[in-house]
């Protein structure tokens, strides 16, 4: 429940106006809100001149007061920071420490998702990637064989993945560390999971941006998402919760690979109306 603390609310209405469901109203000059259409996304607490809103429904530590020094950020070295990104598949070997995992889930978690839903859970895989790549490629020899023997005109551009995922499979089971084109050896990865596949990928990309940050590197293992789809044991590895779909998997680790430049991308496709 979100609730008003009346003796410090000054009734400058603020909260009123800025209350997308319209659960706030004005009452005696001090802010009433009624929980009613409220879905709990904490515009109120973080426009409140006052700090007179709190909740009980989430961990209210988790606020911070703005000052300009912590939370600005210019556009060019963050224009910069994300051109600069790369997709790594050459990892050292060292572990990544939990503390960074975790920083890196809280860029998910702070990410915006539909109707405030924070739908979106994390997996982190250390211990168990060893088996976590035995199922996946296991699966993906299994569709690779299927496919090939269901080419069509229409299905013809998938064929060298389906062929490309056997011969990763062959390849692995020739010598397991060496040829791991999978997840190239990284430490860990965090699989995320949503209800929405939007809220799944907005929170991957604030991950990704918080991976680099931390001097780490990650790629999106896109073959894992597909190995994994109506696959009953990864489903079961993961724990997957029944109203949860695996949106991303970001494997992770430091790299062992250092780019001296950005690189050049497409004109974008711009419709100005």
């Amino acid at each position: 429940m979100m609730k008003v603390d009346t003796e410090k609310c000054v009734g400058c209405g603020l909260c009123v106006k800025d209350c997308f469901p319209k659960d706030i109203e004005m009452v005696d000059n001090k802010a009433k809100i009624n929980n009613v259409t409220c879905f709990k996304c904490g515009h109120c607490i973080a426009v409140c001149p006052k700090a007179a809103i709190t909740t009980d429904e989430y961990n209210m530590e988790d606020v911070k007061e703005y000052n300009k020094e912590d939370f600005s950020i210019q556009p060019d070295s963050l224009l910069n920071f994300i051109k600069f990104r790369r997709t790594i598949r050459q990892f050292e070997n060292k572990p990544v420490e939990k503390e960074k995992l975790s920083k890196i889930i809280e860029a998910g978690r702070f990410t915006q998702t539909g109707s405030n839903m924070q739908d979106v859970s994390y997996i982190v895989v250390e211990k168990g990637i060893q088996e976590l790549k035995a199922l996946t490629l296991k699966s993906l020899k299994k569709i690779g064989e299927t496919m090939l023997a269901n080419l069509t005109p229409q299905t013809m551009a998938y064929k060298r993945y389906a062929e490309l995922w056997l011969k990763m499979y062959e390849e692995y089971l020739e010598n397991p560390n060496f040829n791991d084109k999978l997840f190239f050896n990284a430490p860990a990865l965090v699989i995320v999971t949503a209800n929405s596949i939007v809220d799944g990928a907005l929170a991957s990309s604030n991950m990704e941006l918080m991976t680099n940050a931390l001097g780490l590197g990650t790629f999106f293992s896109g073959f894992f998402v597909r190995a994994a789809q109506d696959n009953k044991e990864i489903l079961h590895f993961l724990g997957l919760k029944e109203d949860k779909q695996v949106v991303t998997c970001m494997v992770i680790g430091y790299p062992e690979v250092k780019y001296m430049r950005t690189v050049p991308r497409k004109d974008a496709d711009i419709a100005w109306k």
